[in-house]
């Protein structure tokens, strides 16, 4: 995880950052860094067993943070106007069910976060009403739909992380 910012610092978005860039490039990439952040806070102190636990049979921690960095990566292939290759598509099949080091996890998500990053950063105000086929049966969106569902489902399944993270830990007692 990168350093977190101290803990009276407000969310991304109140830091007047990314101003050099369209407001809804810069509400994603605020987005992504506010996931960073928070996974660091919450997650970055899992042991490898409860980075992987599954109180009450909900997903665990690892799932989340796996599955934020590999549905970027998807939604972003579909943006990009692309489908998706092989190797993405093993690696959605094997997010819940694959047991991991809480070093793996947090690498696969901190280099997940920084691809998004610089590939949300290549589109163009322009290009935000293009039609794009998501997904085999290639249901309809738009270049600016998934951009936006990128800060979405990012912010949704953090939530989540955390939540877990903090029924881990209050198990630890």
């Amino acid at each position: 995880m990168t350093v977190s910012p101290p803990s009276n610092a407000p969310e991304p978005w109140l830091r007047g950052t990314h101003t050099e860039v369209d407001p809804v490039t810069r509400a994603v990439l605020h987005a992504l860094e506010l996931a960073e952040e928070d996974a660091g806070k919450w997650c970055s102190g899992l042991s490898d067993a409860e980075i992987n636990a599954r109180p009450l049979g909900i997903a665990p921690v690892a799932f989340h943070l796996r599955h934020i960095a590999r549905s970027l990566d998807r939604l972003l292939t579909y943006a990009e106007g692309s489908r998706l290759n092989a190797t993405q598509i093993a690696a959605l099949q094997s997010e819940l069910g694959l047991a991991t080091t809480a070093a793996a996890v947090v690498a696969e998500l901190n280099s997940g976060l920084q691809s998004a990053a610089a590939r949300v950063r290549a589109f163009r105000p322009e290009a935000f009403n293009t039609a794009r086929g998501v997904g085999r049966a290639q249901l309809p969106s738009t270049v600016g739909g998934l951009l936006v569902h990128c800060a979405d489902h990012t912010q949704r399944h953090i939530g989540q992380a955390v939540t877990t993270a903090r029924i881990v830990v209050a198990m630890r007692g």
